[in-house]
C-alpha cells in the first residue's frame, strides 16, 4: 500500500491567533516609535532655531558620528549594531531637512556609485546634484550650486582616482567626512544574454576592475570607457548591441537585465568616497575620537627629504594610514605626496607633528579633518 502523505503535527490556522498577536504588538511599536520621531524632529527643529540665532551650521559630522557610536555601544540587540547606522542616518536626515535642503554633487546621472555613497552618507532626505565629471563636482561645490560634494578617492584594486586628487590641489575644497562602498559590478544589457555584444562602455576605473572577467568572457568585444558607469548604462539602454558595467541601482533605472553579476576580479573590492564642501561655508569637523586627517605636500628635491617629511610623525607618535605620490607636473621630476594621519590638529602630539612637518615641507595644505568611517 502507498504511504499516505505525512500530515503537519500543526494545523496551519492553529498558529493565526499569536500571529495576529504578534503583528498587533509590532503595529502598536510602530505608532510608538511614529509618534518619537516626530518627537525627535520636533526637538530638532529647536535645534535649527538655536543654530540659525547663533549663525552654525545644521550639519555636523563629527556630532552624527558620536551619536552613531554611542547608539551603536548601548545597543542591546537582536537588532544588529552594523544596522544602527544606517538607521540612524536616515532619521537625523530627514530631521536634517526640517531645518533646511542639503543640496549634495556627486558623479550622475542617477544610479552612480557616487550617488550612492552620498545616500549612504546623508541619508536620502537631500536634494540630489548629479554632475557630468569630477571636475564639475568640485566645480558646483565651489560655486555654491552644492553644499557638498561626493567623490572618489581611493579604490581597493586600483589605487587612487588621479583626477580627483589633483582637484584637491586647484579648489578651495576640504574634507570634512568620508564613506566606503563595496563595489559589486554588474554586466548590463537590454537582451539577457552575452550573445551579440559589441562594446561594454563603464567608467575607465571599472573597465580596469573588471580586466580579468572581461578578458576571459568577452576577450574580443570592445571597451568604451564613457564619463561614469550610469551613462554607459543610460547609452546601453539605448542600443542593444552596447552592454554596461554598472550597479544593480542603475539596472533598475534604466530598465536592463543583471547579465552577469559581481564581475569585478576582487570579491572584496571597495572605494573610498571623500564629503568635500568650502570653507566659507562650513567649519572644519571638531574631535570626535576617531578621525583622520588628509595633507598634500611636497618636499625640496634633496637626499633625506623624504625621510626628513617622515619624522616628525615617528617622533610624536602619530600613525600614518595612507602615502601616495602624484607627479607635480612641473617637468622637474618633482612629486606632491598625500598623506592620512590618525588624529586631529586639536590633539596636542598631532598638532605638535603638524607644525614640525609644516617646517620640512615646500608645500603643505590640509585636505581636511573628519571623522573616520565605520565600516
Amino acid at each position: 500500500m502507498a504511504d499516505l502523505p505525512k500530515q503537519p503535527l500543526v494545523s496551519p490556522t492553529a498558529n493565526q491567533p499569536a500571529l495576529l498577536a504578534l503583528r498587533e504588538r509590532i503595529d502598536s511599536v510602530d505608532r510608538e516609535l511614529l509618534a518619537l520621531l516626530n518627537r525627535r524632529a520636533g526637538l530638532a527643529l529647536e535645534v535649527g532655531e538655536i543654530k540659525k540665532h547663533e549663525g552654525s551650521v545644521v550639519f555636523r559630522p563629527e556630532r552624527e558620528a558620536q551619536v552613531i557610536d554611542g547608539l551603536k555601544a548601548l545597543n542591546p540587540g537582536p537588532l544588529k549594531s552594523d544596522s544602527v547606522a544606517p538607521i540612524w542616518r536616515e532619521i537625523m536626515s530627514a530631521c536634517r531637512a526640517l531645518e533646511t535642503p542639503t543640496r549634495v554633487a556627486f558623479l550622475g546621472p542617477a544610479g552612480t556609485f557616487s550617488e550612492e555613497a552620498a545616500l549612504g552618507f546623508f541619508g536620502s532626505s537631500i536634494v540630489r546634484v548629479p554632475c557630468a565629471s569630477f571636475d564639475e563636482v568640485f566645480r558646483a561645490t565651489a560655486a555654491g550650486a552644492a553644499d557638498f560634494g561626493v567623490v572618489p578617492v581611493e579604490n581597493s584594486t586600483e589605487g587612487v582616482v588621479a583626477r580627483s586628487l589633483d582637484l584637491f590641489l586647484s579648489t578651495p575644497l576640504f574634507i570634512i567626512g568620508e564613506t566606503s562602498l563595496i563595489v559589486r559590478h554588474n554586466l548590463l544589457r537590454r537582451d539577457n544574454q552575452l550573445a551579440g555584444i559589441n562594446a561594454v562602455c563603464a567608467h575607465p576605473q571599472a573597465l580596469a576592475q573588471c580586466h580579468g572577467w572581461l578578458s576571459h568572457q568577452l576577450p574580443d568585444v570592445e571597451r568604451r570607457p564613457v564619463s561614469s558607469n550610469a551613462e554607459g548604462a543610460r547609452l546601453a539602454s539605448l542600443d542593444p548591441q552596447l552592454a554596461a558595467i554598472a550597479s544593480t541601482r542603475a539596472a533598475s533605472e534604466f530598465g536592463l537585465h543583471v547579465v552577469a553579476p559581481a564581475i569585478q576580479d576582487d570579491a572584496h573590492n571597495r572605494t573610498r568616497f571623500a564629503v568635500v564642501t568650502h570653507p566659507d561655508r562650513h567649519p572644519a569637523p571638531r574631535p570626535s575620537g576617531h578621525d583622520c586627517t588628509s595633507l598634500v605636500v611636497s618636499v625640496n628635491n634633496k637626499p633625506g627629504a623624504v625621510h626628513d617629511l617622515l619624522m616628525p610623525l615617528k617622533e610624536h607618535g602619530v600613525s600614518m594610514t595612507r602615502f601616495e605620490s602624484r607627479p607635480a607636473r612641473s617637468g622637474q621630476w618633482e612629486y606632491y605626496f598625500y598623506i592620512d594621519i590618525e588624529g586631529h590638529p586639536d590633539e596636542p602630539r598631532v598638532g605638535t607633528a603638524l607644525r614640525a612637518l609644516r617646517e620640512a615641507c615646500a608645500f603643505f595644505k590640509v585636505l581636511g579633518t573628519y571623522p573616520i568611517d565605520a565600516h
